[in-house]
């Protein structure tokens, strides 16, 4: 599968351990408008839950939350799933910017460079954003993602499906 340091070019990747959660909530923090749509507010436990929290069917294994590193700070974060919600689809659970790399371009280079890596072994992505949130429906469009006409009613929220073709 898809060699987590190298979803960036740019950006040291590795997954997100225990010790890093405060880098993680800090990022979390820089992002009120996100959790303005997407309760509850951030916390280290939040944190902890968006780490373990795992779709139906799948395992630990299938899951990853990396952090993409600027030497010591945490630019981003994202959480994808293999093989979810078929074997030729990548879930991406989250993908959260640091406040202070917005309007840069980085959020699309650091897609774009995952979406490559997945490509190699996925046929597309799949992904929600929280209706109503303007900031993450235009960035995903942007990404090319478009919604699959499929709206999911959460505890807190609904939520927009979107998926991407990753075909070369």
């Amino acid at each position: 599968m898809v060699a987590i340091e190298n979803l960036s070019e740019h950006y040291n990747c590795r997954r997100v351990t225990q010790a890093d959660f405060p880098a993680v909530l800090a990022l979390y923090e820089s992002n009120p408008l996100y959790f303005q749509y997407c309760p509850p507010e951030p916390s280290l436990d939040s944190v902890r839950e968006d780490i373990e929290r795992l779709p139906d069917g799948k395992t630990k294994t299938d899951k990853f939350f990396v952090g993409f590193w600027n030497g010591a700070d945490l630019a981003a974060v994202m959480d994808f799933v293999y093989a979810y919600p078929d074997e030729q689809t990548i879930f991406i659970g989250l993908f959260m910017l640091n406040q202070s790399y917005q309007g840069k371009g980085l959020g699309s280079q650091l897609v774009a460079e995952a979406l490559a890596h997945f490509s190699e072994n996925f046929q597309k992505v799949r992904l929600a954003y929280v209706k109503g949130n303007p900031q993450s429906q235009h960035f995903w469009e942007n990404q090319g993602f478009q919604p699959t006409g499929v709206e999911v009613e959460q505890d807190l929220y609904r939520v927009v499906i979107m998926e991407k073709n990753l075909g070369k």
